[in-house]
């Protein structure tokens, strides 16, 4: 039986929440690996809602262990908030459930305000979309070697130091913004108020995972945001701040690569993205309207209405072969139940030009021009289908013709956000 990552394959929201869920039954342990608490998940069990952007979904699964990886930047103030949240829904969460990396690089206010300044002081073109929640930053200083980590907290009498490494790099910064200065007591009064929370999640996770995986556990790993975000193979520069392609997983959590098997991508029927940058099937009229209103659109943590477009096959492809992708589980068919002809991106035209990928250009992404295939629509409904036999035969086409144009199958389909409303093809765990 392989271990699963599951990736989002298009902008992020592609619905992860409901199959992390899913998948996590048949799993011993979820792993997020990558991200922030600006990836929001929404989970519907028995027709309960919960709300995740931080913890794994499997948190909300009794007899699951759930691991933050070394891969996540952690706000600790609002892990504390996130659990007392689910505590209060009825779930149990504790050390016995929940492990943190000890090595997760920790959020701090100075963050999130400096996250905040940036995004709003840029102009309209400059912008990138920032949940201004202080991820970016946090990497930042990750990279620059000199972040707080969850391990520190756990050593108070070097502390101080640490904090003083930090604010050499931010004080000047700061100071060049106009910022009010942070002073090192405050620094350290934030972590003093919240250690004692947090630290007794703390646990070596990736030597836990090591001892897991020999004894046959089965390990679902969990990405945030998309593909199309990722730092590296994303449409950069508005993209996030890590690596979301699967083979972080790896990185992200730290077990090695020979631990990852099969890959599961998720994406919409139709395409979604929060913030700016690049967009070439961005539907700007009623269409896209339609689209929104009937999937509910916006996000799970911001609010922010969904920008809303056909299917996009090529950036899809793309997706399948950086991440890697051995099937897709197809998402929110139902949405385009009704419509009379529906279009599929088959390629682009760049300056007069037929290209089969988006290149990776900022100012190339910015021309692209989708070239469109129409296909029929169909008028039976697919929500709640739990086999291909209640699918309309155009709905099962329009599958069929994604499968051709992203070179991967269709491993599962989702037709609402209850869990058990999913058409499997193939378990990734067990086929």
């Amino acid at each position: 039986m392989a271990n699963v990552v599951v990736v989002g394959a298009q902008w992020g929201d592609e619905g992860k929440g409901k199959i992390v869920d899913w998948l996590s039954l048949e799993a011993d342990i979820v792993v997020r690996f990558q991200g922030g608490h600006n990836a929001g998940h929404t989970l519907v069990i028995d027709k309960k809602v919960y709300k995740l952007t931080l913890l794994p979904s499997g948190i909300v699964r009794p007899g699951k262990l759930s691991i933050i990886g070394n891969g996540v930047v952690l706000d600790p103030h609002h892990f504390v908030e996130e659990v007392a949240m689910l505590t209060a829904q009825g779930v149990e969460i504790s050390p016995k459930n929940l492990k943190i990396a000890e090595n997760v690089t920790l959020i701090l206010g100075l963050h999130r305000e400096l996250d905040a300044h940036r995004e709003s002081a840029s102009g309209e073109a400059l912008k990138i979309g920032t949940t201004k929640r202080g991820i970016g930053p946090a990497y930042e200083d990750k990279v620059g070697r000199r972040a707080i980590r969850l391990m520190d907290l756990a050593e108070p009498d070097t502390l101080n130091q640490k904090i003083a490494r930090l604010l050499a790099h931010h004080e000047p910064l700061r100071k060049g913004l106009g910022l009010e200065p942070v002073t090192a007591q405050a620094v350290r009064a934030e972590l003093d108020s919240v250690a004692g929370k947090i630290l007794p999640y703390m646990d070596a996770t990736w030597d836990l995972l090591e001892t897991a995986r020999r004894a046959g556990k089965r390990i679902l790993f969990e990405g945030a945001q998309g593909a199309l975000l990722d730092v590296d193979h994303g449409t950069y520069p508005f993209v996030t701040s890590s690596n979301t392609v699967a083979g972080n997983a790896s990185t992200g959590s730290g077990v090695g690569p020979k631990a990852i098997g099969y890959v599961l991508g998720i994406a919409k029927a139709y395409t979604t993205r929060v913030g700016g940058g690049p967009f070439p099937t961005e539907l700007a009229d009623a269409v896209g309207e339609r689209i929104g209103d009937r999937g509910h659109e916006f996000g799970t943590n911001t609010g922010r209405r969904r920008r809303c477009g056909w299917f996009d096959a090529v950036l899809m492809r793309q997706a399948v072969k950086t991440s890697g992708i051995d099937g897709i589980a197809l998402t929110k068919l139902d949405v385009l139940d009704g419509f009379q002809e529906i279009k599929v991106c088959v390629g682009y035209t760049l300056d007069g030009k037929r290209v089969d990928r988006l290149p990776a250009s900022q100012a190339a992404q910015a021309r692209v021009v989708p070239v469109y295939e129409s296909i029929e629509g169909w008028d039976g409904p697919t929500a709640g289908a739990r086999s291909w036999a209640a699918l309309p035969a155009q709905a099962i086409k329009y599958v069929r013709r994604i499968e051709e144009l992203i070179e991967a199958p269709v491993a599962l389909l989702s037709t609402s956000p209850e869990r058990a409303d999913t058409i499997l093809v193939y378990d990734p765990f067990r086929d």
